[in-house]
């Protein structure tokens, strides 16, 4: 059995491991694996992997997927520690909306390009809004799906800041979708969560929406 062929069937999918749980770091293949790989995947398509212009391509290419998913090597509840409880009894929403980001089709691997919008309803903290566009980077840089790339952001942040309510829009156009298969460029996708008051109260719910300018971009 080939090197590649053996770690394919010692990773095969373990059901109860996250979706987002990376990889006990004593399994993951070390770089040189990774850009033998990449060569393979090379010469699949037909190209020649020892050709000038391609032999550091698989070295690029590691180093890009570095970046890509690095949201895989921090952990984004660690980001929202810190906060302020002297916010003079503010009691209204906070709301930092079009945080772009990229992430990727877990189905393709091919990049999902989008903007985010997030609100909380503070309890009696806050915490600073880097942190909060902190929390979409991270888990925009591991493979996703984007319902559940919602869900983890909103879901993150009402576990760590304890607010009356959370509420994450997501807008993004799949390459997986516009670049190849049914092939509609300029066709975006929507997903929302809300959590307690954002999901409960009707106006805390609208007040956020037109916050954000959900209904004029419709």
């Amino acid at each position: 059995m080939a090197p590649l062929d053996a770690y394919a069937e010692s990773t095969a999918p373990d059901s109860s491991l996250a979706p987002d749980s990376p990889l006990d770091t004593s399994d993951r293949p070390g770089r040189r694996e990774a850009e033998h790989a990449i060569r393979t995947l090379i010469a699949y398509i037909g190209e020649d992997p020892a050709r000038e212009g391609l032999m550091d391509t698989p070295a690029r290419v590691v180093r890009s997927y570095d970046e890509y998913f690095g949201g895989y090597n921090e952990d984004p509840a660690a980001i929202l520690e810190r906060t302020f409880e002297e916010i003079d009894g503010y009691d209204e929403m906070v709301v930092l909306r079009d945080i772009e980001f990229v992430s990727h089709c877990e189905h393709h691997m091919v990049p999902i390009i989008g903007r985010a919008h997030v609100g909380y309803l503070p309890r009696r903290r806050v915490v600073g809004i880097s942190k909060l566009a902190r929390v979409v980077e991270i888990f925009a840089r591991r493979l996703q799906i984007q319902e559940r790339l919602t869900a983890q952001i909103a879901n993150t942040l009402s576990d760590v800041l304890e607010p009356f309510g959370v509420g994450v829009v997501l807008e993004s156009e799949h390459q997986c979708m516009t670049t190849r298969g049914i092939q509609k460029p300029g066709t975006s996708m929507v997903t929302s969560r809300m959590i307690g008051s954002f999901r409960e109260d009707r106006a805390t719910r609208q007040e956020f929406e037109a916050m954000i300018g959900l209904h004029r971009r419709r």
